[in-house]
């Protein structure tokens, strides 16, 4: 009896150890079907930055569509609602977003319709529709919708949210690129640029890379100091701008 349930354990094992060993070379294939990187995983904001733009190639293991998704540091946002009040227009009502992205684009080799359905659009939130920008207060779907259009567009006018997808190009079968624009107002910190590998209505792959946006030379000093010394740095601010104001119409009165 006990020489069975030896047997039965070491058959137990030796399946456990089977389905890990397999688990474990099914992740290694699937992690290899795509391969992506950036041309520059620093984006370094000078004193003369009027922004850039930052290449993502890559290659897959074969036929296939690829979709990138570009997600900026997330932080909460409020929307404010103005209204006329007694002949003024006036802020009246505000909803505050949690965890709203600072920067959000999306480039595809096809249209997404072509590409995937619903489910796999919300699981990777591909599109600005399956955006997922939670709230803190309860309101109903259409003025939730509509304080969700107002943050987009707002957005989308500051330059952070792209109007139109982004196009991937394939150069042959399996080797592709995008260009990633980011415009001179891009907020420092971490992102995350995402590439997908999509076959049959499905994302059989995935990789994550990472991106940094930092203020660095006189501008970052200037920052840091605005963000530790916000009373003297405002000071300072008023100061300056009171002596340009004297200088100009110092000059003026020259002439």
């Amino acid at each position: 009896m006990a020489g069975v349930m030896k047997r039965r354990l070491v058959q137990a094992a030796a399946a456990l150890a089977g389905l890990l060993l397999g688990g474990t070379l099914a992740a290694t294939v699937w992690a290899q079907q795509l391969v992506a990187d950036l041309s520059s995983h620093l984006i370094a904001i000078t004193t003369g930055f009027t922004g850039t733009e930052v290449v993502l190639f890559g290659t897959t293991d074969g036929a296939g569509d690829v979709a990138i998704v570009v997600t900026g540091p997330r932080a909460p946002a409020t929307v404010r609602r103005k209204q006329r009040v007694a002949g003024m227009w006036m802020n009246t009502d505000s909803l505050r977003f949690d965890q709203v992205p600072s920067f959000y684009t999306v480039a595809v080799s096809r249209p997404l319709d072509q590409l995937v359905g619903r489910p796999v659009l919300e699981r990777h939130q591909l599109g600005l529709p399956q955006l997922q920008l939670p709230v803190d207060t309860a309101l109903p779907p259409e003025e939730l919708a509509a304080y969700r259009s107002a943050l987009i567009r707002n957005k989308q006018r500051q330059g952070l949210y792209a109007i139109s997808m982004g196009q991937v190009a394939f150069l042959g079968e399996r080797l592709f690129r995008t260009n990633i624009y980011f415009p001179a107002n891009v907020p420092t910190g971490l992102y995350n640029v995402e590439a997908l590998l999509i076959r049959d209505g499905e994302v059989v792959s995935a990789q994550t890379t990472p991106l940094v946006v930092s203020k660095i030379g006189f501008s970052a000093e200037v920052s840091d100091f605005a963000r530790n010394r916000p009373v003297v740095y405002g000071v300072a601010a008023v100061l300056g701008a009171i002596a340009a104001g004297w200088a100009a119409g110092a000059a003026f009165r020259r002439v």
